[in-house]
This record gives C-alpha cells, sequence and structure tokens, in this order.
C-alpha cells in the first residue's frame, strides 16, 4: 500500500425531494424556491473518507443507512448534494445486476456494451472478448437477449466484464450472493488477486468475508459514519446493534476494551517444546452484549478424561463447557459457542438447541446453567483462535439474548505440520506408486 489517496470524499451528503402529491412536483417549479412543497430525506450526510491505493474498505449497515447512495456517487452515477468526491483512477463498479445492460441486446452484445462504458477501447475489447466469455461461462445463452437471464447469470456477465477492465478502484455491492458457490468462489480468486494491485470498496452482510477481505470497515447508519477501524472491532460493535434493535433496545454492549494481550501459558513455561493447542484462562471481561438475564461465569476447553490444564493435540477428542449464572427466569436457556480465527471468520459452531430443541429445562434466578460439548478438535493452522460463548432464551428463531461474548477464550495452535488451509484433515494413510508402461 503505498498511502496515495485513490478516493476521497468530504462533506459529502445526498438529499432528496420528497412530494407529499405528484401536483407537488410541477407546482414547485413555478414557486422557484419561494416556497418548498416537498419534505428533505437525507439518505447521506457529512461523510468524509480517504482512501488509500491497495486499501481494501468494507462497509457495512442495515437497509436504507446509506451504502448504495454512498458508492453511487463515488461511482458518479447519483450528484452530491453536498460535498465532493475526488478520484484517481478507473472505477468497475458492480452496484446493481445487469447496470449498464440493455435487456433487450444479447449477452455477447452487452459485453461490448458494458466495456466500452467502463473505458475499453473497441481494440482492447477484441482482445479480451474470449477471456470474458471464458470467465462468465454461460455457456449458449451468450446469444441470448439479457432479458431472459436468472440473477446468477446477470452476476456472472456482469462481474467477467468487471474484471477484464484494468481497473484501479473495484465496487462490489452484494452481487457475490446471487452466484452459484463455483462462480463465487472463481470470483473470490479474481478478488485476492485484485487485492494486491487494486483498491476494493465491498458492501456485503457477510461478516466473515468482510474480515478476511478488508483492512478497515466503515459501518454507515442513518446517512452518517457511526464507526470506523479494525474490521473485527467494527462488525462487533455492530452486531451488538443488530441485537439490541431485534431486543426493542434492552440489550446493553459491555467491556468495550482493547483485547487485552495473551499472557505465556504455564504449560510453555514448564515444557521446552509448547504443546500443539494452549488454552488460555477464560476472560469474564470481554466485549459483549445482551440483556442481562444471565451471566457467563466459566468456560473451559479440555481433553476428555484428561487433568484440567493439561496440553491438547490436534484431532484429540475434547469437551468444552460452559455455565451460566441465571438472574431472571429463563423458560428455555440455550448454551452455544462459537469458534473463529483471528480475522473473526467462523469456523464451527454448537449450540444446545440444535441437539435437543424439544427438551423442556426453565433455569430460575440464583440456578447455574451449563452445557458441554464433546467433538474431536480439527487440525488448525497455527495462530490464535477465540471461542465466543452466549447465554439466551427461547428458539433459534425467536430469542433473547443475555449474554455474549465474543473473545470468552482463546487457544492458540503451535507446530501445526497439516499443510495449508483453515483446518487439516488427520490422513489415516497416503501410498504413491509408479507403474510401468
Amino acid at each position: 500500500m503505498s498511502g496515495e489517496p485513490v478516493l476521497a470524499a468530504s462533506r459529502l451528503g445526498k438529499c432528496y425531494a420528497i412530494y407529499r402529491r405528484p401536483i407537488d412536483r410541477l407546482l414547485q417549479m413555478f414557486w422557484r424556491g419561494q416556497r418548498r412543497l416537498y419534505d428533505e430525506y437525507w439518505a447521506l450526510r457529512d461523510v468524509d473518507l480517504t482512501i488509500a491505493r491497495g486499501e481494501s474498505i468494507g462497509i457495512i449497515g442495515r437497509n436504507g443507512a446509506g451504502k448504495s447512495t454512498f458508492l453511487q456517487m463515488v461511482t458518479g452515477t447519483v450528484e452530491p448534494t453536498t460535498g465532493e468526491v475526488v478520484r484517481n483512477g478507473r472505477i468497475a463498479a458492480l452496484l446493481e445486476l445487469g447496470a449498464g445492460f440493455n435487456p433487450e441486446f444479447t449477452g455477447a452484445e452487452n459485453v461490448r456494451l458494458a466495456a466500452s462504458l467502463l473505458g475499453l477501447s473497441p481494440e482492447k475489447i477484441e482482445e479480451r472478448y474470449d477471456s470474458i466469455i471464458d470467465f462468465a461461462g454461460i455457456g449458449d445463452f451468450l446469444g441470448q437477449p439479457v432479458k431472459f437471464y436468472s440473477s446468477g447469470m446477470y452476476a456472472r456477465l456482469a462481474f467477467a466484464v468487471a474484471a477484464h477492465v484494468d481497473a484501479d478502484i473495484l465496487i462490489i455491492d452484494e452481487i457475490l450472493s446471487v452466484g452459484d458457490a463455483a462462480f463465487t468462489q472463481k470470483c473470490m480468486r479474481f478478488i485476492e488477486g485484485f487485492r494486491k494491485r487494486g483498491t476494493i470498496l465491498f458492501v456485503s452482510h457477510d461478516t466473515g468475508a468482510m474480515a478476511r477481505l478488508c483492512d478497515r470497515v466503515i459501518w454507515l447508519d442513518a446517512g452518517h459514519v457511526r464507526m470506523e477501524g479494525e474490521p473485527r472491532e467494527v462488525v462487533e460493535a455492530y452486531l451488538a446493534s443488530i441485537y439490541a434493535e431485534a431486543d426493542g433496545g434492552a440489550s446493553l454492549r459491555f467491556a468495550n476494551h482493547q483485547r487485552r494481550a495473551l499472557p505465556t501459558p504455564a504449560a510453555a513455561v514448564n515444557n521446552p517444546a509448547p504443546p500443539r493447542v494452549e488454552v488460555f484462562d477464560f476472560d469474564p471481561d470481554s466485549a459483549g452484549f445482551g440483556q442481562g438475564g444471565a451471566r457467563i461465569v466459566s468456560v473451559t476447553l479440555q481433553a476428555v478424561d484428561a487433568a484440567a490444564g493439561a496440553s491438547l493435540e490436534g484431532g484429540e477428542e475434547v469437551e468444552l463447557t460452559i455455565r451460566a449464572q441465571v438472574a431472571t427466569e429463563l423458560q428455555n436457556p440455550i448454551l452455544g459457542f462459537i469458534v473463529k480465527d483471528r480475522l473473526g471468520q467462523v469456523l464451527f459452531n454448537r449450540n444446545t438447541f440444535s441437539s435437543h430443541p424439544r427438551a423442556p429445562r426453565s433455569a430460575q434466578p440464583g440456578d447455574t446453567v451449563s452445557a458441554s460439548f464433546r467433538f474431536v478438535l480439527p487440525f488448525l493452522e497455527n495462530g490464535d483462535y477465540a471461542v465466543s460463548a452466549a447465554i439466551a432464551d427461547g428458539t433459534l428463531a425467536d430469542h433473547v439474548q443475555h449474554q455474549w461474548l465474543h473473545d470468552a477464550m482463546f487457544f492458540r495452535v503451535s507446530h501445526a505440520d497439516h499443510g495449508r488451509g483453515l483446518i487439516g484433515v488427520p490422513m489415516l494413510d497416503v501410498t504413491m506408486s509408479v507403474d510401468g508402461a
């Protein structure tokens, strides 16, 4: 990342006029500002943002928060009411399906149309045409009018064109959510490569992808920048806000502090060869949210039938135990956990309701609710992993979150030798042979 700005927004705002009656729009033309016959709706207001070359920026927010309006002003398809946007480079934007496509044109014709709108010369379009078609992979539908395309086919064609126009800035607004799995993986490989040479603005509700792809995340709320910073911190605050809204504002966010440095485990001090998996103590003060009707008092992870504090190995049978103290009556308490990597990507999770949805088990104030999850610990890459723990009341579809601890406990994996990837699969046998001709 060179630090050279490719995008700079200053006091950016967009206001729309909302007329109560259709005739008021006509009457407003005669009044010419002497009288206002409309209400102002600010979709975006006072946004200041500078993006350096090579940065990957994520934008999150509820529907109607101003995300799409911001991106449209960045690309120049919508004029700002206040402020300005300074651009330094070619922009390829995937803001909505089929943007720039003529529904009556065939896929082939729209490839040339969209590529020309994105700045490619006719010579460059013909030079890259076969590669674009191969990337899209829509086969015989290429000769059909795009009005007959499915949303996934629209996405394939639009992304294929954007991937071949030598853009400096790539803007992606939820378009990957409509493609099939194989095409989505192809797009993600392209995005990973593009990150090494260009700038990305990425809008998505996939918080795991945000953590993996973005250097910074911006949270837009009601047209304003509510928070900006490190992806994991912003995403956690956003999720807490979503739960608070679902609870009617009853949820509280707590322990909003910097994550403390992990201490060195005693096992590492006493053992010159550190164990593969080092488990750290439960942190009751980690960041989280909830209504407070119950409080998690411990989270432990240890090998089955082993002494507390014993070292763990990947591929070993382990037991994760969560205990919570109840403060108000819970009709159907649910305990669960999520294991995330250092980027906040969810690796695996489980909760008690998934295993026992019909088991009646109310809890009264003063009771202790506990749950144990026995499983085989996966082979993981070297690094630190966080365990989020939660207690709720209700069902998976309709519940009240009483406490969610983002980083209730950490464990560290070292000396992993399973190869590259998020997890490793234990090989039962590996054979090789060479047969003569």
